[in-house]
């Protein structure tokens, strides 16, 4: 096992590239980063960990000319603690990653490695994998995702969606301003608007459900309310627009 130490004492941005394993992260009052690696000296080894400007490295090197994909099985746990409002991206193969705190923004990218986000998300989410399931809390900004299986499940998104997905399942709890664009094949997606905000939709689907609660007429009297523009076609899955619960 390693432990090292970065003076941090402002918000950086976290770069992770490894193949497979457990990632945790977590944001801290402070102005210090931790890296804590807990794998075999040969994995260690393999393992590039510095900070550059602003940006905490943390990329597995290649082992050969098949790259830092390659296979390995001994196991690998990496356990971060990075400063409150710091961003995050990642690259795995098969790594799942949980993320705790308050975060300025996430990137990930995921053949079949889950990402589970607790906390606070003050900004942008981009998730692109290819079976691995992404769960989010209330978040800020825009979120743009793409997915092969891989389930999408947000608590709250307060900017704008855009998500394709083959057969992998999208649910929201909550919108209430911007643009929703879904294109799904065989996913069910569920989207919950926010009490006193109307919609501008138009959603079709082959042989799948289609079905809203929210009226177009349920909106303002007097028209000072948010309204969301919902676009999206499924071809066998079902699409569902239903009123979101007050928010906590």
């Amino acid at each position: 096992m390693t432990e090292q130490h970065f003076s941090t004492p402002q918000p950086v941005e976290l770069a992770v590239r490894i193949a497979s394993g457990d990632l945790d992260v977590n944001t801290v009052e402070g102005d210090e980063s931790t890296v804590v690696i807990d794998a075999s000296p040969k994995l260690i080894d393999t393992l590039r960990v510095e900070l550059v400007g602003d940006r905490l490295v943390i990329e597995q090197q290649k082992r050969s000319l098949g790259g830092w994909f390659g296979r390995w099985d001994d196991p690998l746990r990496i356990r971060v603690q990075i400063p409150v409002g710091s961003r995050v991206n990642v690259a795995t193969a098969s790594a799942d990653t949980r993320l705790d705190g308050d975060f300025a923004g996430l990137e990930m990218k995921s053949a079949s490695g889950d990402v589970a986000l607790t906390g606070r998300l003050n900004g942008d989410a981009i998730i692109k994998t290819v079976s691995g399931d992404a769960r989010l809390p209330r978040m800020t900004g825009d979120l743009t995702g793409q997915s092969v299986s891989g389930d999408v499940t947000v608590q709250a998104v307060e900017g704008s969606v855009s998500v394709n997905s083959v057969s992998g399942d999208l649910r929201i709890g909550s919108v209430h301003q911007g643009r929703v664009n879904v294109q799904s094949v065989s996913g069910d997606v569920e989207l919950g608007v926010a009490p006193g905000t109307s919609i501008d939709i138009d959603a079709a689907t082959a042989s799948g459900d289609l079905a809203s609660e929210v009226p177009l007429s349920d909106a303002p009297d007097d028209g000072s309310g948010p309204t969301v523009v919902i676009r999206g076609n499924t071809v066998s899955g079902d699409f569902r627009v239903v009123r979101a619960g007050a928010p906590v």
